[in-house]
């Protein structure tokens, strides 16, 4: 399909995650990362079972941000699959909700500037990829341009969306996540853009912005 064909995608406005219970589902967002605009829940029971490709990336300014979240994210339900900890990159730990999705919450500060709050810096999808070269020439095709890229691992510059967009191969996005690559089924969400509908090489479905 020729680029001219395509709608082109400038802002992902939200994402849907599609649970058993999405009362339930939408509640421990908004009690664990305060998100009711940018996380949105619909009622699903499409077969699903182990890793779901995909994993919501929560960055802050500081550690004691991290440790509010991640507190917060357990008191709402969540299940701990990596504590908070000190990497070569920063601070962070990975929780899983209630729903099946699994959230990552992480800062590249090493000390605190100042109180501890549950504000973030960046809200960041990052899809799991088979073949992380096409589907970056899948985007790309779609107006996305290239923020970072080396190796397994692509960052989209997508200016001022609301949430931002990443690749990872599949098998290292699980590994990062602390689960087995393993999975089949529905990936459990929809991606609200201004880029059409559509679904990438890796099944994820894509629908215009909610409104």
């Amino acid at each position: 399909m020729e680029t001219t064909d395509l709608t082109t995608i400038t802002t992902i406005d939200s994402i849907t995650i599609e649970a058993a219970d999405p009362e339930a589902a939408a509640r421990f967002y908004r009690e664990a990362f305060s998100l009711d605009r940018q996380v949105r829940t619909t009622a699903a029971d499409a077969a699903t079972s182990g890793f779901r490709g995909f994993t919501m990336s929560i960055v802050v300014a500081q550690p004691a941000n991290v440790h509010a979240l991640y507190q917060a994210a357990i008191a709402a339900g969540a299940t701990v699959l990596k504590p908070v900890e000190k990497s070569l990159w920063g601070i962070g730990g990975v929780v899983q909700a209630p729903d099946g999705s699994i959230w990552t919450l992480a800062t590249s500060a090493r000390k605190d500037t100042g109180p501890a709050t549950r504000e973030y810096e960046n809200l960041v999808l990052l899809l799991g990829a088979e073949d992380v070269s096409a589907s970056k020439r899948f985007y790309t095709d779609r107006g996305l341009a290239v923020g970072k890229s080396f190796g397994s691992y692509v960052d989209f510059a997508t200016g001022s969306s609301p949430i931002g967009l990443g690749l990872y191969k599949r098998r290292a996005l699980a590994k990062q996540a602390g689960v087995a690559p393993e999975g089949t089924g529905s990936h459990r969400i929809r991606i609200n853009s201004d880029g059409g509908v559509f679904t990438d090489p890796d099944g994820f479905a894509w629908e215009p912005s909610a409104r």
